[in-house]
Protein backbone atom coordinates (compact mmCIF):
# COMPACT_ATOMS: atom_id res chain seq x y z
CA UNK A 1 0.00 0.00 0.00
CA UNK A 2 1.50 3.90 -0.62
CA UNK A 3 0.38 7.12 0.01
CA UNK A 4 -1.92 8.98 -2.36
CA UNK A 5 -0.88 12.18 -3.34
CA UNK A 6 -4.16 13.17 -1.20
CA UNK A 7 -2.99 12.32 1.55
CA UNK A 8 0.27 14.73 2.67
CA UNK A 9 3.54 12.69 4.22
CA UNK A 10 3.95 12.82 7.75
CA UNK A 11 7.51 13.67 8.45
CA UNK A 12 8.36 12.26 11.96
CA UNK A 13 12.34 12.89 12.13
CA UNK A 14 12.01 16.73 11.55
CA UNK A 15 9.01 17.01 14.10
CA UNK A 16 11.08 14.95 16.67
CA UNK A 17 14.63 16.86 15.73
CA UNK A 18 12.45 20.64 15.98
CA UNK A 19 13.75 21.94 19.85
CA UNK A 20 10.64 24.23 19.43
CA UNK A 21 8.57 20.42 19.87
CA UNK A 22 7.72 20.13 23.84
CA UNK A 23 4.93 17.85 23.73
CA UNK A 24 4.04 14.82 21.77
CA UNK A 25 0.69 13.58 22.67
CA UNK A 26 0.21 9.94 21.13
CA UNK A 27 -4.14 9.32 21.12
CA UNK A 28 -6.61 7.20 19.65
CA UNK A 29 -8.89 4.32 20.15
CA UNK A 30 -7.42 1.12 21.97
CA UNK A 31 -5.73 -1.60 21.01
CA UNK A 32 -4.86 0.80 18.13
CA UNK A 33 -0.54 1.08 19.58
CA UNK A 34 -0.30 4.18 20.92
CA UNK A 35 2.08 2.54 23.47
CA UNK A 36 4.12 1.05 21.17
CA UNK A 37 4.39 4.45 19.02
CA UNK A 38 5.26 6.42 21.90
CA UNK A 39 7.53 4.58 23.03
CA UNK A 40 9.47 4.24 19.46
CA UNK A 41 9.39 7.82 19.21
CA UNK A 42 11.12 7.92 22.60
CA UNK A 43 13.65 5.79 21.32
CA UNK A 44 14.00 7.80 18.02
CA UNK A 45 13.98 11.23 19.65
CA UNK A 46 16.51 10.46 22.41
CA UNK A 47 18.83 8.57 19.52
CA UNK A 48 19.24 11.60 17.39
CA UNK A 49 19.90 13.76 20.37
CA UNK A 50 17.19 15.00 22.65
CA UNK A 51 16.42 14.61 26.33
CA UNK A 52 13.27 12.93 26.31
CA UNK A 53 10.77 11.41 29.11
CA UNK A 54 7.67 8.76 28.32
CA UNK A 55 4.92 9.51 29.93
CA UNK A 56 2.41 6.15 29.58
CA UNK A 57 -1.00 5.18 31.42
CA UNK A 58 -1.05 2.33 29.92
CA UNK A 59 -1.28 -0.40 33.01
CA UNK A 60 -0.79 -3.54 30.52
CA UNK A 61 3.08 -2.51 31.35
CA UNK A 62 4.24 -3.45 27.70
CA UNK A 63 6.46 -0.52 27.37
CA UNK A 64 8.61 -1.01 30.95
CA UNK A 65 8.79 -4.72 29.25
CA UNK A 66 10.32 -3.53 26.19
CA UNK A 67 12.89 -0.83 27.21
CA UNK A 68 14.19 -3.14 29.50
CA UNK A 69 12.54 -1.77 32.92
CA UNK A 70 11.51 -4.00 35.84
CA UNK A 71 8.64 -1.74 36.39
CA UNK A 72 7.32 1.56 35.74
CA UNK A 73 6.22 3.98 38.23
CA UNK A 74 5.41 7.63 39.24
CA UNK A 75 9.55 8.50 39.15
CA UNK A 76 11.15 8.87 35.48
CA UNK A 77 13.76 6.04 35.16
CA UNK A 78 16.81 5.83 32.80
CA UNK A 79 16.53 3.84 30.00
CA UNK A 80 19.45 1.54 29.04
CA UNK A 81 20.78 0.35 25.45
CA UNK A 82 19.98 3.89 23.44
CA UNK A 83 22.46 3.97 21.07
CA UNK A 84 23.12 8.31 20.45
CA UNK A 85 23.80 11.43 22.49
CA UNK A 86 20.39 12.21 23.84
CA UNK A 87 19.02 10.52 27.26
CA UNK A 88 15.38 8.51 27.66
CA UNK A 89 13.35 8.18 30.50
CA UNK A 90 10.07 6.38 30.78
CA UNK A 91 7.53 6.37 33.74
CA UNK A 92 4.13 5.12 34.41
CA UNK A 93 1.47 7.17 35.94
CA UNK A 94 0.17 6.73 39.50
CA UNK A 95 -3.37 7.63 39.86
CA UNK A 96 -3.34 7.30 43.21
CA UNK A 97 -0.06 8.50 44.27
CA UNK A 98 -0.48 11.46 42.06
CA UNK A 99 -3.05 12.69 43.66
CA UNK A 100 -1.52 12.37 46.67
CA UNK A 101 1.34 14.50 45.52
CA UNK A 102 -0.93 16.93 44.67
CA UNK A 103 -2.64 16.82 48.63
CA UNK A 104 0.75 16.83 50.11
CA UNK A 105 1.73 19.72 47.83
CA UNK A 106 -0.73 22.00 48.40
CA UNK A 107 -2.42 21.53 52.07
CA UNK A 108 -0.52 22.02 55.88
CA UNK A 109 0.41 18.75 56.99
CA UNK A 110 -2.83 18.16 59.22
CA UNK A 111 -4.99 18.87 56.71
CA UNK A 112 -3.23 16.67 54.38
CA UNK A 113 -3.10 13.96 56.89
CA UNK A 114 -7.09 14.15 57.31
CA UNK A 115 -7.55 14.09 53.44
CA UNK A 116 -5.55 11.58 52.74
CA UNK A 117 -6.78 8.90 55.56
CA UNK A 118 -10.43 10.40 54.29
CA UNK A 119 -12.57 7.10 53.04
CA UNK A 120 -14.25 9.11 50.96
CA UNK A 121 -10.86 10.76 49.28
CA UNK A 122 -9.49 7.03 48.84
CA UNK A 123 -12.55 5.84 46.66
CA UNK A 124 -12.59 9.45 44.86
CA UNK A 125 -8.65 9.22 44.12
CA UNK A 126 -8.55 5.58 43.05
CA UNK A 127 -11.34 5.14 41.19
CA UNK A 128 -13.74 8.41 40.11
CA UNK A 129 -14.69 8.72 36.84
CA UNK A 130 -12.31 10.66 35.27
CA UNK A 131 -9.44 10.86 37.47
CA UNK A 132 -7.22 8.69 35.77
CA UNK A 133 -7.28 11.22 32.60
CA UNK A 134 -7.47 14.03 35.05
CA UNK A 135 -3.97 13.01 37.12
CA UNK A 136 -2.57 12.66 33.79
CA UNK A 137 -2.55 16.27 33.00
CA UNK A 138 -1.24 17.15 36.30
CA UNK A 139 1.85 14.48 35.76
CA UNK A 140 2.02 16.50 32.52
CA UNK A 141 2.08 19.89 33.87
CA UNK A 142 4.27 18.80 36.79
CA UNK A 143 7.04 17.35 34.48
CA UNK A 144 6.74 20.53 31.72
CA UNK A 145 7.32 22.85 34.95
CA UNK A 146 10.57 20.78 35.74
CA UNK A 147 12.02 21.72 32.42
CA UNK A 148 13.93 18.70 33.01
CA UNK A 149 13.35 17.13 29.51
CA UNK A 150 13.44 18.79 26.37
CA UNK A 151 10.67 16.82 24.53
CA UNK A 152 7.87 14.92 26.64
CA UNK A 153 5.67 11.91 25.32
CA UNK A 154 2.22 11.39 26.51
CA UNK A 155 0.70 7.75 25.77
CA UNK A 156 -2.84 8.97 26.08
CA UNK A 157 -5.37 6.26 28.61
CA UNK A 158 -6.54 3.39 27.30
CA UNK A 159 -10.50 5.19 27.46
CA UNK A 160 -13.65 3.95 25.92
CA UNK A 161 -12.52 7.08 23.92
CA UNK A 162 -9.91 8.94 23.46
CA UNK A 163 -11.50 12.23 23.89
CA UNK A 164 -11.87 11.54 27.61
CA UNK A 165 -8.03 12.51 27.75
CA UNK A 166 -9.20 16.19 27.13
CA UNK A 167 -12.63 16.34 28.74
CA UNK A 168 -11.55 15.12 31.87
CA UNK A 169 -10.33 18.30 33.95
CA UNK A 170 -13.53 20.05 32.58
CA UNK A 171 -15.34 17.17 34.13
CA UNK A 172 -13.78 17.18 37.83
CA UNK A 173 -13.82 20.88 37.42
CA UNK A 174 -17.72 20.88 36.86
CA UNK A 175 -17.92 18.60 39.72
CA UNK A 176 -15.94 20.65 42.26
CA UNK A 177 -18.17 23.16 41.29
CA UNK A 178 -21.34 21.71 41.26
CA UNK A 179 -24.68 22.21 42.88
CA UNK A 180 -24.57 18.91 45.19
CA UNK A 181 -20.46 20.21 46.50
CA UNK A 182 -21.24 23.61 47.71
CA UNK A 183 -24.66 22.77 49.31
CA UNK A 184 -22.73 20.13 51.55
CA UNK A 185 -19.83 22.61 51.74
CA UNK A 186 -22.68 25.39 53.36
CA UNK A 187 -23.27 24.48 56.91
CA UNK A 188 -19.22 24.14 57.60
CA UNK A 189 -18.59 27.27 55.90
CA UNK A 190 -21.45 29.14 57.73
CA UNK A 191 -20.04 27.62 61.24
CA UNK A 192 -21.25 27.75 64.44
CA UNK A 193 -24.86 28.34 65.39
CA UNK A 194 -25.88 30.00 61.99
CA UNK A 195 -24.46 26.55 60.29
CA UNK A 196 -26.94 24.64 62.59
CA UNK A 197 -29.57 26.65 62.41
CA UNK A 198 -29.01 26.42 58.33
CA UNK A 199 -28.63 22.82 58.45
CA UNK A 200 -31.45 22.64 60.65
CA UNK A 201 -33.69 24.46 58.73
CA UNK A 202 -32.87 24.37 54.66
CA UNK A 203 -30.82 20.99 54.79
CA UNK A 204 -32.49 18.59 57.31
CA UNK A 205 -34.30 16.86 54.18
CA UNK A 206 -31.76 16.73 51.99
CA UNK A 207 -29.72 15.50 53.95
CA UNK A 208 -32.16 13.08 55.66
CA UNK A 209 -32.60 11.47 52.07
CA UNK A 210 -28.92 11.24 51.37
CA UNK A 211 -28.34 9.85 54.30
CA UNK A 212 -30.69 7.38 53.57
CA UNK A 213 -29.96 6.91 50.16
CA UNK A 214 -25.70 6.89 50.40
CA UNK A 215 -25.77 5.71 54.12
CA UNK A 216 -25.02 8.02 56.77
CA UNK A 217 -21.29 7.59 57.75
CA UNK A 218 -20.80 8.04 53.42
CA UNK A 219 -22.00 11.42 53.77
CA UNK A 220 -20.61 12.39 56.71
CA UNK A 221 -16.95 11.66 54.84
CA UNK A 222 -17.98 13.51 51.83
CA UNK A 223 -18.14 17.00 54.07
CA UNK A 224 -15.18 16.16 56.00
CA UNK A 225 -13.60 15.57 52.62
CA UNK A 226 -14.99 18.75 51.06
CA UNK A 227 -14.03 20.88 53.94
CA UNK A 228 -10.38 19.79 54.36
CA UNK A 229 -10.26 20.08 50.28
CA UNK A 230 -12.00 23.50 50.05
CA UNK A 231 -9.06 25.56 49.66
CA UNK A 232 -7.61 23.31 47.03
CA UNK A 233 -10.52 23.33 45.06
CA UNK A 234 -9.14 26.51 43.03
CA UNK A 235 -5.79 24.95 42.60
CA UNK A 236 -7.17 21.79 40.84
CA UNK A 237 -9.36 24.23 37.98
CA UNK A 238 -6.01 26.32 38.25
CA UNK A 239 -3.82 23.82 37.15
CA UNK A 240 -6.10 22.33 34.71
CA UNK A 241 -6.41 25.13 33.25
CA UNK A 242 -3.11 25.87 32.62
CA UNK A 243 -2.17 22.41 31.34
CA UNK A 244 -5.24 23.26 28.77
CA UNK A 245 -3.57 25.93 27.39
CA UNK A 246 -0.19 24.08 27.21
CA UNK A 247 -1.71 21.64 24.99
CA UNK A 248 -2.96 24.24 23.05
CA UNK A 249 0.67 25.79 22.70
CA UNK A 250 2.57 25.61 19.59
CA UNK A 251 5.55 23.55 21.21
CA UNK A 252 2.72 20.72 21.33
CA UNK A 253 2.25 18.10 18.79
CA UNK A 254 -0.41 15.67 18.75
CA UNK A 255 -0.34 12.59 16.80
CA UNK A 256 -3.54 10.40 15.99
CA UNK A 257 -2.89 6.90 16.34
CA UNK A 258 -5.30 4.78 14.24
CA UNK A 259 -5.05 0.89 12.62
CA UNK A 260 -6.21 1.12 9.10
CA UNK A 261 -9.63 -0.66 10.30
CA UNK A 262 -13.12 0.79 10.19
CA UNK A 263 -13.69 1.60 13.38
CA UNK A 264 -10.56 2.71 14.33
CA UNK A 265 -10.33 5.47 11.77
CA UNK A 266 -13.74 6.56 12.20
CA UNK A 267 -12.51 7.11 16.32
CA UNK A 268 -9.98 8.72 14.46
CA UNK A 269 -11.60 11.37 12.35
CA UNK A 270 -13.92 12.19 15.00
CA UNK A 271 -10.56 12.82 17.47
CA UNK A 272 -9.19 15.03 14.54
CA UNK A 273 -12.88 17.07 14.25
CA UNK A 274 -12.52 17.41 17.68
CA UNK A 275 -8.48 18.72 17.64
CA UNK A 276 -9.91 21.37 15.29
CA UNK A 277 -12.74 22.69 17.37
CA UNK A 278 -10.24 22.89 20.39
CA UNK A 279 -7.68 24.91 18.21
CA UNK A 280 -5.04 22.42 19.60
CA UNK A 281 -2.41 21.64 17.18
CA UNK A 282 -2.14 18.00 15.36
CA UNK A 283 0.90 16.83 13.54
CA UNK A 284 -0.56 14.01 11.67
CA UNK A 285 -2.35 10.59 11.30
CA UNK A 286 -0.12 7.71 12.12
CA UNK A 287 -1.91 4.54 10.44
CA UNK A 288 -0.55 1.87 12.47
CA UNK A 289 0.10 -2.25 11.18
CA UNK A 290 -0.72 -1.33 7.62
CA UNK A 291 -0.34 -4.69 5.46
CA UNK A 292 1.39 -4.98 2.20
CA UNK A 293 2.70 -7.60 -0.03
CA UNK A 294 6.13 -7.96 -2.43
CA UNK A 295 3.89 -9.69 -5.11
CA UNK A 296 1.38 -6.88 -5.65
CA UNK A 297 0.85 -7.36 -9.33
CA UNK A 298 -0.60 -10.60 -8.92
CA UNK A 299 -4.15 -9.97 -7.95
CA UNK A 300 -6.34 -11.64 -5.69
CA UNK A 301 -8.54 -12.77 -8.77
CA UNK A 302 -5.41 -14.15 -11.03
CA UNK A 303 -4.19 -15.65 -7.96
CA UNK A 304 -7.23 -17.81 -7.00
CA UNK A 305 -7.88 -18.63 -11.02
CA UNK A 306 -4.15 -19.84 -10.34
CA UNK A 307 -4.71 -22.06 -7.36
CA UNK A 308 -8.47 -23.83 -8.86
CA UNK A 309 -5.75 -24.67 -12.70
CA UNK A 310 -3.41 -26.00 -10.12
CA UNK A 311 -6.49 -28.00 -8.04
CA UNK A 312 -8.16 -29.02 -11.10
CA UNK A 313 -5.37 -30.82 -12.88
CA UNK A 314 -4.34 -32.17 -9.82
CA UNK A 315 -8.05 -33.88 -9.75
CA UNK A 316 -7.91 -35.46 -13.42
CA UNK A 317 -4.13 -36.87 -12.62
CA UNK A 318 -4.97 -38.06 -9.57
CA UNK A 319 -7.82 -40.03 -11.64
CA UNK A 320 -5.51 -41.20 -14.15
CA UNK A 321 -2.82 -42.51 -11.20
CA UNK A 322 -5.59 -44.34 -9.30
CA UNK A 323 -7.10 -46.13 -12.56
CA UNK A 324 -3.36 -47.60 -13.30
CA UNK A 325 -3.02 -48.53 -9.68
CA UNK A 326 -6.25 -50.42 -9.78
CA UNK A 327 -5.01 -52.32 -12.54
CA UNK A 328 -7.19 -51.42 -15.35
CA UNK A 329 -7.05 -53.13 -18.43
CA UNK A 330 -4.26 -53.41 -20.68
CA UNK A 331 -4.53 -51.44 -23.94
CA UNK A 332 -4.83 -53.74 -26.96
CA UNK A 333 -1.11 -54.40 -28.65
CA UNK A 334 0.36 -53.78 -25.44
CA UNK A 335 2.19 -56.33 -23.67
CA UNK A 336 2.01 -57.01 -19.54
CA UNK A 337 5.30 -58.34 -19.63
CA UNK A 338 7.29 -55.36 -21.41
CA UNK A 339 6.65 -52.38 -19.13
CA UNK A 340 9.40 -50.69 -21.19
CA UNK A 341 6.64 -50.06 -23.39
CA UNK A 342 3.63 -49.44 -21.73
CA UNK A 343 2.98 -45.92 -22.95
CA UNK A 344 0.48 -45.00 -20.13
CA UNK A 345 3.11 -44.90 -17.70
CA UNK A 346 4.64 -42.16 -19.94
CA UNK A 347 2.25 -39.44 -19.13
CA UNK A 348 2.71 -39.52 -14.72
CA UNK A 349 6.25 -38.88 -15.47
CA UNK A 350 6.62 -35.28 -15.26
CA UNK A 351 10.03 -34.12 -15.99
CA UNK A 352 13.02 -35.85 -17.82
CA UNK A 353 15.22 -36.36 -15.62
CA UNK A 354 12.96 -38.26 -13.45
CA UNK A 355 12.53 -41.07 -15.72
CA UNK A 356 16.13 -42.15 -14.57
CA UNK A 357 14.59 -42.85 -11.34
CA UNK A 358 12.05 -45.55 -12.34
CA UNK A 359 13.67 -48.98 -12.50
CA UNK A 360 13.80 -50.58 -16.02
CA UNK A 361 13.45 -54.31 -17.32
CA UNK A 362 16.14 -55.89 -19.82
CA UNK A 363 14.32 -57.57 -22.40
CA UNK A 364 16.09 -60.68 -21.53
CA UNK A 365 14.23 -60.57 -18.08
CA UNK A 366 10.20 -59.68 -19.51
CA UNK A 367 9.24 -63.19 -18.55
CA UNK A 368 5.91 -64.08 -16.37
CA UNK A 369 8.69 -64.63 -13.61
CA UNK A 370 9.75 -61.24 -13.59
CA UNK A 371 6.50 -59.67 -12.33
CA UNK A 372 8.05 -57.93 -8.78
CA UNK A 373 10.24 -56.21 -10.87
CA UNK A 374 7.41 -54.44 -12.50
CA UNK A 375 5.39 -53.93 -9.33
CA UNK A 376 8.70 -51.63 -8.46
CA UNK A 377 8.76 -49.80 -11.20
CA UNK A 378 4.80 -49.17 -10.98
CA UNK A 379 5.12 -47.95 -7.17
CA UNK A 380 8.19 -45.77 -8.30
CA UNK A 381 6.15 -43.56 -10.87
CA UNK A 382 3.64 -43.86 -8.29
CA UNK A 383 5.74 -41.86 -5.73
CA UNK A 384 6.66 -39.63 -8.31
CA UNK A 385 3.25 -39.01 -9.04
CA UNK A 386 2.18 -38.61 -5.74
CA UNK A 387 5.21 -35.70 -4.73
CA UNK A 388 4.10 -33.40 -7.64
CA UNK A 389 0.66 -33.56 -6.00
CA UNK A 390 2.03 -32.54 -2.84
CA UNK A 391 3.75 -29.40 -4.85
CA UNK A 392 0.62 -28.78 -6.69
CA UNK A 393 -1.07 -28.32 -3.52
CA UNK A 394 1.43 -26.32 -1.78
CA UNK A 395 1.43 -24.00 -4.44
CA UNK A 396 -2.31 -23.77 -4.70
CA UNK A 397 -2.18 -23.11 -1.11
CA UNK A 398 0.03 -20.43 -1.54
CA UNK A 399 -2.02 -18.86 -4.54
CA UNK A 400 -5.30 -18.53 -2.40
CA UNK A 401 -3.11 -16.34 0.70
CA UNK A 402 -1.83 -14.44 -1.34
CA UNK A 403 -5.47 -13.74 -2.50
CA UNK A 404 -6.75 -13.34 0.89
CA UNK A 405 -3.89 -10.80 1.23
CA UNK A 406 -4.39 -8.93 -1.36
CA UNK A 407 -8.60 -8.88 -0.08
CA UNK A 408 -7.15 -7.02 3.30
CA UNK A 409 -4.71 -4.96 1.26
CA UNK A 410 -7.63 -3.58 -0.62
CA UNK A 411 -9.71 -3.37 1.89
CA UNK A 412 -7.39 -0.84 4.25
CA UNK A 413 -6.74 1.07 1.10
CA UNK A 414 -10.65 1.51 0.74
CA UNK A 415 -10.56 2.49 4.39
CA UNK A 416 -7.81 4.69 4.37
CA UNK A 417 -8.91 6.80 1.07
CA UNK A 418 -12.30 7.33 3.05
CA UNK A 419 -10.40 9.28 5.92
CA UNK A 420 -8.10 11.14 3.20
CA UNK A 421 -11.06 12.39 1.14
CA UNK A 422 -13.06 13.46 4.37
CA UNK A 423 -9.50 15.40 5.80
CA UNK A 424 -7.32 15.46 3.29
CA UNK A 425 -4.86 18.29 5.21
CA UNK A 426 -4.03 15.47 7.90
CA UNK A 427 -0.86 14.20 7.05
CA UNK A 428 -0.09 10.64 7.29
CA UNK A 429 2.52 8.24 7.59
CA UNK A 430 2.00 4.45 7.19
CA UNK A 431 3.47 2.10 9.39
CA UNK A 432 4.01 -1.78 8.29
CA UNK A 433 3.13 -4.28 10.39
CA UNK A 434 5.49 -6.64 12.33
CA UNK A 435 5.76 -10.18 12.26
CA UNK A 436 5.34 -10.82 15.48
CA UNK A 437 4.88 -8.24 18.89
CA UNK A 438 7.79 -5.73 20.00
CA UNK A 439 9.44 -6.85 23.22
CA UNK A 440 12.38 -4.86 23.35
CA UNK A 441 14.58 -1.61 22.03
CA UNK A 442 15.38 -3.19 18.91
CA UNK A 443 11.65 -3.91 18.53
CA UNK A 444 10.94 -0.46 18.53
CA UNK A 445 13.86 1.06 16.96
CA UNK A 446 12.42 -1.06 13.96
CA UNK A 447 9.19 0.42 14.28
CA UNK A 448 10.60 4.02 14.56
CA UNK A 449 12.77 3.31 11.28
CA UNK A 450 9.47 2.18 9.63
CA UNK A 451 7.52 5.11 11.23
CA UNK A 452 10.17 7.50 9.86
CA UNK A 453 10.06 6.46 6.74
CA UNK A 454 6.32 5.75 6.48
CA UNK A 455 5.23 8.91 5.11
CA UNK A 456 7.41 9.02 2.68
CA UNK A 457 8.03 6.01 1.08
CA UNK A 458 5.92 3.15 -0.29
CA UNK A 459 5.01 0.30 2.71
CA UNK A 460 5.57 -3.14 2.08
CA UNK A 461 5.61 -6.62 4.79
Amino acid sequence: MTLDSAAAPLEIDPLLDDPATRIVVCCGSGGVGKTTTAAALGVRAAERGRKVVVLTIDPARRLAQSMGIDSLDNTPRRVKGVEGPGELHAMMLDMKRTFDEIVEAHADPDRARAILENPFYQSLSAGFAGTQEYMAMEKLGQLRARDDWDLIIVDTPPSRSALDFLDAPKRLGSFLDGKFIRLLMAPAKMGGRAGMKFLNVGMSMMTGTLGKLLGGQFLRDVQTFITAMDTMFGGFRTRADATYRLLQAPGTAFLVVAAPERDALREAAYFVERLAAEEMPLAGLVLNRVHGSGAARLSAERARAAAENLEDGRIVDQRAGNAHSRGSAVPEGSSPEAPETHEPLTPAVPHESDKSDVPTMPAASATPESAAPESVALDSVASVATSVTTVEQLTAGLLRLHAERMQVLAREERTRDRFTALHPEVAVAEVPALPGDVHDLAGLRAIADRLAAGGTTSTTS
